[in-house]
């Protein structure tokens, strides 16, 4: 591939947000709807703040930057659970799958679901609750795929499908994913990545939950009438990321990695941020990020986005076997990210990678 054509890739996934995405607005703050699909259900990017854009690859990508996908060795499975905004009592649970075909290919498959554990029901006429209990059901299942250029230009595209239901009421959309990692330098230290996430149609509820019965005067009498209202549509959370990152290599066995990245939110602040990542031979890494809002100490600027300040993880990935260390490889991951409000957002996978 020609260096033409690698410009010519990352000015289209740049010129594609001009028309799509605008800058970030906090005055369209709560107009965007399922926020699910802001949710970073894994646990290497949440000890970044999700700021890996240039770096992240296998599953995780599917959630950041599809076009890391194929930088696997062969397949990738990875499971994760979260505690979200400890003391909501949300949790989250993921599952995804990669795999590579061909040349530069690579296919994957993620799901995420909440948890919102049991609601007492409440009506008007028993406000303290009815004894019943209800859980929405939110969840999105996501497909993607990624092609690498001489394992330096990779570039993917992730269609992903929304659910959220209740046993009455329920919305669902479509929503497409694009990104492109760039890696350079003698040892393909230079990173860097552009994704543009959460382009879809508008998202609207419907169902019997909408639906009302009211009594209709009628000379001495009365009818029934069965009315429904009509849901307002939303708009999905669009966002772009841009980041890059560097890898210092100490000797032959440690990594030190600084990184940065950029997002531009659709309904709220824009976040800046950066990171620092320490490896010993690929299998302990330590990591740290801090994020927060562009302009958001400025007098008469609106306050911090839910996600600021710090985040930490840790990362334990071991080979199965001590004499093939390049073969299958078992990963455990923890992440941490500072909240504005609550107790912030705990996550942990596993990971097996062939």
């Amino acid at each position: 591939m020609t260096r033409k054509l690698y410009i010519f890739i990352l000015g289209l996934l740049m010129a594609i947000p001009a028309a799509k995405v605008e800058a970030g607005n906090p005055d369209r703050q709560g107009e965007g709807g399922a926020p699910q699909l802001l949710m970073n259900p894994w646990a290497r990017s949440a000890g970044f703040h999700a700021m890996n854009t240039s770096m992240v690859f296998g599953v995780e990508s599917m959630h950041l930057n599809i076009a890391g996908l194929g930088r696997i060795n062969k397949t990738q499975f990875l499971a994760s659970h979260g505690i979200y905004l400890e003391g909501t009592n949300i949790n989250t649970n993921s599952f995804g799958f990669a795999q590579r075909i061909g040349k530069g290919g690579a296919l994957g498959v993620s799901i995420m679901a909440l948890d919102f554990g049991d609601i007492p029901v409440t009506t008007t006429e028993q406000p303290e609750g009815t004894g019943a209990t209800f859980s929405p059901r939110f969840f999105n299942l996501g497909l993607g795929y990624s092609y690498t250029f001489e394992n330096h230009v990779s570039v993917g595209f992730l269609f992903r499908s929304i659910s959220e239901s209740i046993a009455d009421l329920s919305g669902s959309a479509f929503a497409v994913d694009a990104g492109v990692q760039y890696v350079a330098g003698e040892k393909d230290n230079f990173k860097f990545g552009i994704s543009l996430r959460n382009i879809g149609g508008r998202m609207q509820y419907k169902g019997e939950g909408l639906s009302f019965s009211s009594s209709i005067p009628l000379g001495s009498g009365s009818y029934n009438l069965a009315s429904n209202r009509r849901a307002a549509g939303f708009e999905l959370p669009s966002l772009l990321n841009i980041g890059l990152s560097y890898d210092f290599l100490i000797g032959s066995a440690a990594r030190l990695t600084p990184l940065g990245n950029f997002t531009s939110n659709a309904f709220a602040q824009d976040q800046i941020g950066g990171g620092l990542e320490f490896s010993f031979k690929e299998m302990l890494m330590l990591r740290g990020g801090y994020l927060t809002s562009v302009g958001a100490t400025a007098e008469g600027t609106p306050e911090q986005s839910l996600y600021s300040g710090l985040s930490a993880g840790v990362t334990l990935d071991v080979p199965v076997k001590k004499d093939a260390p390049n073969g299958t490889r078992f990963g455990i991951d923890y992440g941490y990210r500072a909240s504005t409000i609550f107790g912030g957002t705990h996550n942990v996978a596993i990971r097996l990678s062939l």
